[in-house]
């Protein structure tokens, strides 16, 4: 006796409902239309929760966008059905708007469905990348309750299985597709199902753990969920679009998954290579052209801030540290005795014109009366020429 069939001897088989409706009374509930309602009110309210974890919006807020966005995910997912299996529709093309019977493709409500979201959720000013990220691990939560209703409906299961938590259908729809009755099956909707909550929970956790954009998120969404689409639908033996031998949803998990692996590498590279070249908060002044921006300077208490060749004094007077102008004269003696002082503009102007300072006070004493006298050089010239006149 094999483990399996021990194992099946202990637990047995999933049996499968005799119905695909829940009646309470006189009320009769699609519970393939259930599941979907339950998994759609517990994303809102995980997604409410987070987003107001974050500050970025209120539970009001999500359940705004769900109000626009569950039923445009729903279209999406109807028409990516339709799409995909359209010969199914050919011999009646109303029962395209049976979606009670089942028939809802993921990738084409995820994308309606998102797309959708971000633009309500931008006319209510919510924050793109804090509501993507409030958002995201709620998407897997919603399909790992709804994947319960193809157990409903008893579709979509996998080949058959003796293990012990093999699908029991049927005898309708086992030899439906194709096999004898008591034939049991893999349940693919379960394995999708716990798929998708290992999925919230790890979305959860990395969110925690590394705090990566809202975008970031949604790669690792899409990665997670194409690639466990992947192997689960290579399992599945219902009828499908093939395209070169593939299923069409296994291409479409192929493409999905290198797409948002390929988005998640380029732009995490792209986004770190932005915050390189940056400039950070606090970081030293930078010289342009000569000059240099000191405005992130703090005043260290000395009584003047060399600034290069000019100190700018407490009293808001600059003086030229080359000349020693200040340094070297009485403090109470004028800079330039002809006209009381020169201002801060006029030592300024005399320093754009290079050499103007030094020539300037190379030329000029200052006598005992504190008038300007002429240097010495001047006054031999001066001589010369009165000798000469006097001669003449």
């Amino acid at each position: 006796m094999t483990f399996a069939s021990t194992t099946a001897a202990v637990f047995g088989s999933i049996p499968s409902p005799s119905s695909n409706a829940i009646e309470i009374g006189p009320l009769r509930l699609n519970a393939f239309g259930l599941m979907i309602a339950l998994g759609v009110l517990a994303a809102v309210w995980l997604a409410g929760r987070r987003l107001e974890a974050r500050g970025a919006g209120t539970r009001e807020d999500i359940a705004a966008i769900a109000l626009w966005a569950v039923p445009a995910g729903v279209i999406g997912a109807r028409l990516y059905h339709v799409i995909t299996d359209w010969h199914r529709f050919d011999d009646a093309p109303l029962d395209a708007f049976k979606i009670w019977e089942g028939g809802l493709g993921i990738p084409g409500g995820m994308a309606l469905g998102v797309a959708v979201g971000v633009w309500v959720g931008h006319r209510r000013g919510v924050p793109l990348d804090a509501g993507l990220a409030a958002v995201v691990p709620a998407l897997p939560l919603a399909q790992a309750i709804g994947r319960w209703g193809n157990w409903w409906n008893q579709e979509l299961f996998g080949r058959p299985t003796d293990l012990p938590w093999a699908l029991e259908v049927s005898p309708e729809k086992a030899i439906e597709a194709g096999y004898p009755p008591g034939t049991t099956f893999h349940p693919t909707f379960l394995y999708e199902s716990l798929w998708n909550l290992g999925l919230c929970g790890g979305l959860i956790w990395i969110d925690k753990r590394f705090s990566p954009r809202g975008w970031q998120l949604l790669a690792m969404y899409v990665m997670g969920y194409s690639f466990g689409r992947f192997w689960i639908e290579r399992l599945r033996i219902d009828e499908a679009t093939e395209i070169g031998g593939w299923r069409v949803n296994e291409v479409v998990s192929l493409a999905l998954f290198v797409a948002a692996t390929s988005a998640l590498v380029i732009g995490t590279k792209f986004q770190h290579r932005r915050a390189a070249v940056a400039v950070p908060a606090g970081a030293p002044a930078i010289e342009v052209d000569g000059v240099e921006d000191d405005s992130s300077s703090e005043d260290d208490g000395d009584p003047a801030v060399d600034d290069g060749d000019w100190v700018v004094e407490d009293d808001g007077s600059i003086a030229d540290e080359r000349l020693d102008v200040r340094s070297n004269a009485d403090e109470s003696m004028p800079i330039d005795p002809r006209d009381g002082g020169a201002t801060d503009d006029e030592l300024l102007a005399e320093a754009a014109s290079g050499e103007a300072i030094e020539d300037s006070v190379a030329g000029v004493e200052m006598g005992d009366d504190g008038t300007s006298a002429e240097t010495s050089a001047d006054a031999t010239g001066d001589d010369e020429r009165r000798t000469h006149e006097h001669e003449v």
